[in-house]
């Protein structure tokens, strides 16, 4: 068996024979300024135990007034523990515990109770994350209506963008819907998906409209120009969708449910962004004609002066390609120098598991967490259970657990309970539940010689074995999404370099987002400004999947750009006419969609939530940094320097570029000379 599956195993065999062994509920049993000794103390809280018990639904009750147990009751003396475990599903407990959590919360006789626990971490989370996800979508939408004016001037333009926006939404929460009837979806991946659909179908749009009016302004009629956006933009928005389905794709190597599920989810809310972009707003277009243009509402500001002719749109872009190609090694060097140094930090990260710490510090799960941490005996609900399967006498369960006792990190262990052929113990590591200490004993444990087989699990069991699965599967994902962009960008471009600098130039565009996701939210930098409590970790899945995310919309903004300098070189043939063109096409609008894409993201970054505040605040970072570095800077410098050489590739995947490529131009002089090239070639052998 892998060692990535013995905590899991154990967990379900522990659940099976021994549920109370893994408490999910906890009941902080305050006596004020009274000991929890005390008579009348001890009598009420024997009371809520045995109500407790009777509850449907709960199993597993122990408490500190039962067992004695030292780690149940708070140094000071003033508070315990009633532990029980909530069984069935997230749905099941959730539901339960809402029955159930009113009638304990509160002042009963001498005592108040609060309610904490991972199941009411988990549900108090979930809460929080649907409510900060209205909010959000409340305060994207007219944000993002705003800047779609000031990008188009029409009433009209603008607000058709947002219908597509406003479709995927309500897309994307049928799919959702649909996809938790299927499989577990995290709530988290219901969370960042939707921002997602909203995000890219605002951005397929806006590029489809842009191209729409670009044709209507050069005199072409609507028919041809909606046949000419489709052509060329849409096919884009079609391949810039595959790539970052591919890049979402990647999570499925990885057997974290939260990962697979936000895989699925992302997947069909990026094609049905891509659908909704590509078959209801052409149709939109055709029915609006040349009053696409209409309500320019930018003519209120411009006070009597005329505006730009189309062919001066887009100037200070190319005037920007232009002094960075002139000075394209500082440009390159430069750039990259920066990007490394802001993603210095990363290197000093920390993994861990996503807890109370991820809440407001008000909210009710949170301090009774908090009260734990501070005040009881190591970490009495961060313990680790040894599952003991065999035949064994009580002499060598007693040897065992004298072996265990001995280890440099334990604080004390407590068993055997022993239940047939099977028994189990709980080790108390020193110090927090999942720190350093803890995870080397997990190992430790692992080690010790039984005449039984034992496993490990608990947080810390958990945490290592979900990082030597992430560690196992990484190569296998990053492997995955080289091959796949490589072979999907040589299709855009026909280019043996281009993919390459592609991808190379898409993992340096994330340096920032994973370096300011360790300098703010593991250290704490900016806790007070931003309003969390730093956990002094990153949980271990968020990486993987804020790679994914990133890369996926970087080589999004990647699509548009390359697709618009081939097009260019295609039909001029000069290299560098291509890029200053197409980085004065599309510098303004790639820079407005990972504007309004970060806006929706910043959104998703107001959750009180640390993890969402977290992957909403460094998508967004990483966006804007691709378009506004990236793309603007390091691109054209890469491409200056390797000139011309930027378009080869040897004649075999030439002509499979020209069989199965997808190309938005007509052939022209560069291709010409290509062809002309592989004749004289053909005729000298």
């Amino acid at each position: 068996m892998c060692i990535r599956d013995r905590s899991t195993r154990a967990t379900k065999a522990l659940e099976r024979e021994f549920p109370g062994s893994q408490p999910n509920l906890l009941l902080l049993v305050d006596a004020g300024d009274a000991s929890v000794d005390d008579p009348a103390v001890a009598d009420q809280a024997k009371r809520l135990a045995e109500r407790l018990a009777s509850e449907r639904g709960v199993t597993g009750i122990g408490s500190y007034w039962q067992s004695g147990t030292p780690a149940l009751r708070a140094e000071d003396g003033h508070e315990a523990l009633i532990a029980a475990r909530i069984t069935g599903d997230e749905k099941t407990a959730a539901e339960t515990l809402e029955r159930i959590a009113p009638q304990y919360r509160g002042v009963h006789g001498s005592v108040e109770v609060t309610v904490g626990g991972p199941v009411a971490v988990r549900h108090e989370m979930q809460t929080i994350i649907q409510e900060d996800l209205t909010r959000a979508e409340l305060i994207a939408l007219p944000v993002t209506l705003v800047l779609l004016v000031m990008v188009f001037g029409s009433a009209v333009a603008a607000l058709l963008p947002l219908g597509i926006g406003i479709v995927a939404i309500l897309g994307t929460n049928a799919i959702l819907r649909g996809l938790t009837e299927l499989t577990d979806v995290s709530v988290f991946a219901i969370n960042l998906t939707t921002a997602l659909g909203l995000g890219l179908a605002v951005d397929y749009a806006l590029f489809i409209v842009r191209r729409y009016r670009e044709e209507l302004s050069t005199g072409a009629e609507p028919l041809t120009a909606i046949g000419t956006t489709l052509r060329t933009a849409g096919r884009t928005v079609l391949f810039s969708a595959l790539t970052v389905a591919v890049s979402l794709a990647a999570m499925l190597v990885f057997p974290q449910y939260f990962l697979r599920s936000f895989a699925y989810a992302g997947i069909a809310v990026v094609l049905l962004a891509a659908a909704a972009a590509l078959i209801l707003l052409p149709a939109a277009l055709t029915l609006l004609g040349h009053r696409v243009n209409a309500l320019d509402l930018r003519r209120v500001f411009r006070r009597g002066h005329r505006p730009k002719p189309a062919g001066e749109e887009g100037r200070s872009w190319a005037r920007t390609a232009t002094l960075v190609m002139r000075r394209a090694p500082f440009f390159a060097l430069g750039t990259t120098a920066v990007l490394v140094l802001l993603g210095l930090p990363f290197l000093g990260v920390k993994f861990g598991t996503a807890d109370d710490r991820q809440l407001p510090s008000t909210s009710e799960s949170h301090v009774v967490q908090q009260h734990i941490r501070d005040g009881f005996p190591g970490s009495p609900d961060g313990g680790l259970e040894v599952l003991a399967e065999g035949r064994a006498t009580e002499a060598q369960y007693g040897a065992y657990k004298k072996r265990i006792a001995e280890l440099p990190d334990v604080q004390r262990v407590d068993g055997p309970l022993v239940k047939g052929d099977s028994a189990y113990f709980t080790v108390l590591p020193k110090g927090e539940a999942v720190d350093d200490p803890a995870q080397r004993l997990v190992g430790e444990l692992r080690e010790v010689r039984a005449p039984f087989d034992t496993e490990v699990t608990g947080a810390a069991a958990v945490l290592v074995d979900s990082k030597d699965a992430i560690g196992e599967r990484l190569p296998l994902a990053a492997v995955f999404i080289t091959i796949v962009t490589l072979l999907l960008v040589f299709l855009l471009t026909g280019s043996v370099l281009i993919p390459i600098q592609a991808v190379v130039l898409n993992a340096l565009s994330l340096t920032a987002m994973f370096g300011a996701v360790v300098w703010i939210f593991q250290d704490g930098h900016l806790s007070g400004l931003l309003g969390f409590t730093s956990p002094g970790s990153i949980e271990t899945t968020l990486p993987v999947l804020m790679f994914c995310v990133a890369f996926g919309l970087s080589m999004d903004y990647g699509v548009f750009l390359l697709s618009r300098i081939k097009e260019e070189y295609d039909h001029t043939g000069d290299h560098d006419q291509a890029v200053r063109h197409g980085l004065r096409r599309t510098g303004g609008l790639i820079t407005a969609a990972a504007v309004i894409l970060a806006v929706v993201m910043v959104a998703i970054g107001t959750s009180r939530v640390t993890n969402t505040k977290m992957l909403g605040l460094g998508i967004a970072l990483a966006v804007l940094m691709d378009a506004m570095i990236v793309r603007s800077l390091l691109v054209p410098a890469v491409m200056r320097l390797t000139g011309r050489a930027t378009w080869w590739a040897p004649g075999p995947l030439r002509r499979f570029h020209e069989r199965f490529g997808l190309s938005e131009g007509e052939p022209g002089p560069a291709k010409e000379t290509e062809e002309a090239r592989d004749k004289v070639g053909a005729s000298h052998a």
